[in-house]
């Protein structure tokens, strides 16, 4: 009876033992046995890869989607070889050096309602980069072609990165109407120029209409008391005058341009924190956005009262604001953090896993949003009175716009 009960006892000891090993363990490894808050992301993540029927799937994946490099990769691993952060001051020059110098090429006297084709092209990669790229990265993440990965619910987590959306795309809304505020409600800071021109045209017919009437006048009146009717003499035609709102405009819309350009950056700094690919197609997203962009508000300089050089001179200087946001970005992704950092530890942003780094892409897409609607869409629905014509142009732009969509479409189709 004595060695049966130590028998008990001793086994009952070694079952003890072997538990509290296990759970000390799991404890230090960060595994379900320790405290469940604690654990980030990362390491949920790590030891969900640990489990036999994960590692099964990640095999068969590996197995039945082989590794290709296409040339898109290729080519996008020589632009943006490095870090992400100095992935993303290249496509800061890459976004800002081009479109810059192309100015040089374009004549002062540029109508930009002729780029409505390049606008549609740049409506479609914006929209396409938006919705194929961003809203699913932001939501889902990225896939990984070595092994499976799994999203967890939170309870407030696609809130507050919706709440991110908003405000970006809020922004612009605030940025152009206070714009509009500022010229007297004569236009915000979109790729619609043409209202500026015909501004200018009628002041300075008007002015020369003034002048001609005026002098018509005073010959009437000297012919009547003299009783002789002078010889008719040309006018002489009157330099166009700019309006003061016309010239405000021009100056506003360059600290516009200068906002505008460090959301691009905080673009640029946010997609290629969260990937490679995701940092390389917003790139093309916006570098195509940034030609006819570039172009109009050249043009509006121009009409303006600025001259060639100027223009230029000015275009470069809210350039740099790029370069800004996408230091700042920078700063927010490494002093910030983000959720899939292995580094993350502790709550996030109001109980959620979520860090400040994480919602710089939600607020990117907000700004692409509007920027691709209704920034643009307006110049797009401008109509004449030729309908053939129109029909044509409006046929071209709608291909434009799905060439640039599937163009972002392409590029990461796996």
């Amino acid at each position: 009876m004595v060695s049966r009960r130590n028998r008990t006892l001793l086994s009952l000891s070694v079952f003890l033992a072997v538990w509290a090993w296990n759970v000390s363990a799991a404890a230090v490894k960060g595994e379900p046995g320790g405290d469940l808050r604690e654990l980030s992301i990362a390491q949920i993540e790590e030891g969900l890869q640990e489990c036999p029927l994960v590692q099964a799937l990640n095999a068969h994946k590996v197995a039945t989607n082989p590794t290709t490099s296409s040339v898109t990769s290729q080519v996008f691993a020589y632009l943006f070889p490095g870090s992400p952060a100095v992935n993303a001051l290249l496509a800061t020059l890459y976004i800002s050096g081009p479109p810059n110098f192309l100015l040089a090429l374009c004549p002062p006297n540029i109508d930009p309602s002729s780029l409505s084709v390049m606008v549609a092209f740049a409506v479609g990669g914006l929209l396409g980069d938006t919705l194929f790229h961003l809203l699913p990265e932001i939501f889902l993440g990225e896939d990984e072609h070595d092994k499976v990965k799994f999203v967890m619910v939170e309870p407030n987590k696609n809130l507050l990165l919706g709440v991110a959306i908003m405000v970006g795309f809020v922004t612009f809304v605030a940025m152009d109407k206070g714009l509009r505020i500022a010229t007297g409600g004569e236009g915000g800071h979109d790729h619609s120029h043409g209202d500026i021109r015909e501004k200018v045209e009628v002041s300075a017919t008007s002015s020369g209409a003034e002048l001609a009437d005026s002098k018509d006048s005073l010959r009437a009146r000297k012919s009547a008391a003299g009783g002789l009717t002078p010889p008719a003499t040309p006018v002489p035609e009157k330099e166009k005058e700019i309006s003061a709102s016309v010239k405000l405009g021009g100056y506003l819309n360059l600290i516009a341009d200068f906002t505008h350009n460090i959301t691009d950056g905080l673009a640029m700094s946010s997609s290629f924190y969260a990937s490679p690919t995701i940092g390389a197609t917003t790139t093309v997203a916006v570098f195509f956005h940034e030609i006819p962009h570039e172009v109009g508000d050249f043009a509006l300089l121009i009409q303006s009262g600025f001259s060639k050089k100027a223009a230029m001179g000015a275009q470069f200087v809210t350039a740099l604001g790029a370069l800004l946001g996408t230091c700042i970005g920078i700063a927010i992704q490494e002093f910030g953090g983000n959720s899939a950092s292995a580094d993350a530890e502790g709550p996030g942003l109001w109980g959620t896993s979520l860090r400040w780094g994480d919602m710089l892409l939600p607020f990117t897409a907000g700004t692409f949003l509007y920027v691709g609607t209704v920034a643009v869409i307006p110049e797009l629905l401008e109509t004449g009175p030729d309908k053939g014509k129109e029909l044509r142009k409006t046929l071209t732009q709608f291909a434009a716009m799905f060439t640039g969509a599937g163009i972002m479409l392409a590029i990461s189709w796996s």
